[in-house]
């Protein structure tokens, strides 16, 4: 059996500080989204992958208060979108309150999602979320690799 090794995997990344807001993650983010040939026939996932976006760049500046590190990268299966900030305190479930007007956006990350999880680092934590858009086959798996 031949196997293809052939690297099919593409990346970007962008600090946007504090100054800047959500809004310039949305804008870059969906600048090289356009990219990517699925994404013009994708348009509810760009949609998720944007809020997406938005929620955690949002979570780096006001909760951790920190500049927040975006890292977009496709690997043929799925994009992973992942920031990164100072704070290594990890995000702790917040109790359902329909009173609040904030702390729902790690659960919307996580419903928008097709995975979502939070790495602890020495310099603080990231979180990386995977979109996987419609008609992408999912990877195949022939056993273990040697």
């Amino acid at each position: 059996m031949t196997r293809d090794t052939s690297l099919r995997a593409v990346g970007w990344a962008q600090s946007f500080p504090v100054s800047q807001g959500a809004r310039a993650g949305r804008r870059w983010t969906r600048e090289h989204l356009a990219s990517l040939a699925w994404a013009k026939d994708a348009p509810e996932t760009v949609d998720a992958i944007l809020l997406s976006v938005s929620e955690l760049i949002t979570n780096a500046h006001e909760h951790a208060h920190s500049e927040a590190q975006l890292v977009l990268t496709w690997d043929s299966h799925c994009l992973h979108v992942s920031v990164h900030d100072c704070d290594p305190l990890l995000p702790e479930k917040q109790p359902e309150d329909l009173t609040t007007t904030g702390g729902r956006g790690l659960a919307i990350v996580d419903t928008l999602a097709d995975s979502c999880s939070t790495h602890p680092q020495a310099s603080g934590k990231t979180v990386t979320a995977c979109f996987v858009p419609p008609g992408v086959p999912k990877p195949r798996h022939d056993g273990p690799v040697s």
